[in-house]
């Protein structure tokens, strides 16, 4: 474990002193749980048998004996754990909750993992959809599909009296009839940062690369066959970030709120309705004037760290490139032609999508920081992570950024040389275990197994020093293991051990770091990203009294076990939130 971080953590934590230094005076906690393994991930990485709460805040951690007779009262709820492991309460640093709740709020989704599969479920949607009414394939990647390969209008003209499209986030298939409602022809020129994808006779083969813009009908948004009233939204929110609890959460960070999410959290916890911790990342979007942009952000009523440890504001957000399982992440050379068929839409000299100028991207930041944000950027390819550290540089020599805590969102193709700016600059990472186990045997057949040396390198960054919060950016269906990412904790953590993909091959195992350092993501790092480390993280006590007994010790079974640990029960705020 690099001593800087080590240092650092040490430096913010509270003030713990012995482990039985309770806040209450008397014998009078709320909940003891005991005969257990805690696992405290304090500054020592203790662990201890039993811990005590009383309100909302942990007041004692050691013993089983010594806690229960200097904190248990006639009213204490014990809880005899019989040797059980419990962790401090989870943190995903990365999600989008109500992409993932609308997407199954009508009907649960059917796999979507071939062209089969896809067309299957276009005739299905077009049996009960009005003619003329789009159908759209919720998103999934072409690194997730058997063929390998993006489709194209041929794959989507199963329906011919629908338009169709097949969503793969930056990248849009569409078939023959949406192409032709919305006017797309062979003459059509390109949009700004966009592309028409075009065939081998010059006709558009409906790939269409960052231009949601030109399909006519689009404005309804991701689902455009169900309309959702603002009740449908708060129940399907509310319904998946209790999901998130089951999984063994107890706080998240929504990955990219806008104006229409951030006033739902805001209704929720308005209403006694909100079950789990929020940190929201407020991302605009970038794709306009510079001018427009520092109006907005000087104007919103939108303050970093404004709220509570139930509802906050976190940092500042803009996409600089698009994503590497569709080819957009923007790289620091052209992509090798063997992503041709995988992508569907490279050619020479291709290094794939930058969203803003290196230019427009220092003004937008610089705004931000004007107002206290910290800064954060959608960067996937290795182009994009040296743009957004350019950026910084900059920022750095008018002011010192590091104690902003900006970060680098997903950093995929990292580079050493990036790795140590982001140490000299205090920059940190906020990575997503579930691609390399998942899009990775893909991603080697078009960079190589050589290229994908710096891919997610988390002993590398943790070497270096660069604090990582772990995430899922989960974004599609609601079953934690079969979600569009993952998000079930044990996954995250297990990939960042083992780095194992999909097919059980060991990627790179000289990036593989130690179970402890892997639980720290998903903890104390992740609460230090989101300024919170002082309230969660680690079970000590004067922090919150967040906690999940699991059904296995996460640090002796056996490595591809940690995968499948289930929570037993899940604390949260000091009151039991869940229990199996």
């Amino acid at each position: 474990m690099a001593a800087s971080i080590v240092h650092m953590l040490r430096v913010c934590a509270l003030p713990v002193g012995m482990a039985l230094a309770g806040l209450a005076t008397g014998a009078d906690a709320d909940l003891i749980l005991h005969n257990g393994k805690i696992v405290t991930v304090d500054a020592q990485f203790s662990i201890r048998q039993a811990v005590a709460v009383k309100g909302d805040r942990i007041v004692a951690v050691g013993d089983s004996a010594a806690v229960l007779k200097a904190e248990r009262g006639p009213k204490t709820q014990l809880i005899d754990l019989k040797g059980r492991t419990v962790l401090p309460g989870l943190i995903d640093s990365h999600l989008h909750p109500l992409e993932g709740a609308l997407s199954e709020f009508r009907e649960p989704l059917p796999p979507l993992d071939s062209y089969a599969a896809v067309q299957q479920f276009i005739r299905e949607q077009a049996r009960k959809t009005p003619k003329g009414e789009w159908i759209v394939v919720p998103r999934t990647f072409p690194t997730r599909l058997a063929e390998l390969r993006m489709p194209t209008r041929e794959v989507l003209d199963v329906a011919t009296e629908h338009p169709v499209m097949f969503d793969a986030s930056y990248v849009l298939v569409v078939n023959s009839l949406a192409l032709k409602i919305s006017g797309i022809t062979r003459a059509t020129p390109d949009p700004p940062h966009g592309a028409i994808m075009k065939d081998e006779r010059g006709e558009p083969n409906g790939i269409l690369r960052n231009c949601p813009q030109l399909l006519e009908g689009r404005s309804k948004g991701l689902f455009p066959a169900a309309q959702f009233t603002e009740a449908d939204n708060l129940a399907a929110l509310e319904q998946m970030l209790k999901r998130y609890v089951a999984a063994g959460l107890t706080s998240i960070g929504e990955g990219g709120a806008g104006d229409d999410e951030i006033a739902l959290y805001r209704k929720l916890k308005a209403a006694g309705r909100l079950p789990i911790r929020v940190v929201m990342t407020w991302w605009v979007n970038a794709a306009r004037p510079v001018e427009e942009l520092a109006r907005e952000i000087r104007t919103r009523p939108y303050r970093p760290n404004a709220g509570d440890e139930w509802l906050k504001f976190g940092a500042f957000k803009v996409n600089v490139d698009g994503g590497m399982t569709i080819g957009t992440a923007y790289q620091r050379a052209p992509y090798p032609m063997a992503g041709r068929q995988l992508y569907g839409h490279i050619g020479p000299g291709y290094q794939g999508q930058r969203f803003e100028t290196p230019e427009a991207l220092l003004a937008i930041f610089r705004v931000a920081r004007e107002m206290g944000w910290p800064v954060s950027a959608h960067c996937q390819g290795g182009g994009a992570i040296d743009g957004f550290l350019d950026a910084m540089e900059a920022l750095n020599r008018e002011r010192p950024i590091a104690a902003s805590r900006s970060h680098l969102i997903h950093a995929s193709f990292q580079s050493p040389a990036a790795i140590q700016r982001m140490k000299r600059l205090g920059i940190l990472a906020d990575v997503q275990a579930a691609w390399l186990n998942l899009d990775a045997p893909a991603l080697e057949k078009v960079f190589g197994y050589d290229g994908l040396r710096y891919f997610f390198p988390l002993r590398s960054c943790l070497d270096a020093g660069v604090i990582v919060a772990g995430g899922s950016d989960h974004m599609i269906r609601h079953d934690k293991n079969r979600a569009v990412n993952p998000y079930n904790p044990f996954h995250g953590l297990w990939v960042s051990v083992a780095r194992k993909t999909v097919h059980g091959k060991v990627l790179h195992p000289a990036e593989r770091i130690t179970r402890g350092e892997a639980l720290k993501t998903y903890t104390i790092w992740a609460a230090h990203r989101q300024f919170s480390e002082q309230h969660k993280g680690s079970i000590e006590t004067g922090k919150l009294a967040d906690l999940v007994v699991i059904d296995r010790d996460y640090m002796t079974c056996p490595e591809d076990q940690i995968k499948d640990i289930e929570p037993v029960m899940v604390v949260l705020d000091g009151k039991l939130a869940w229990r199996r």
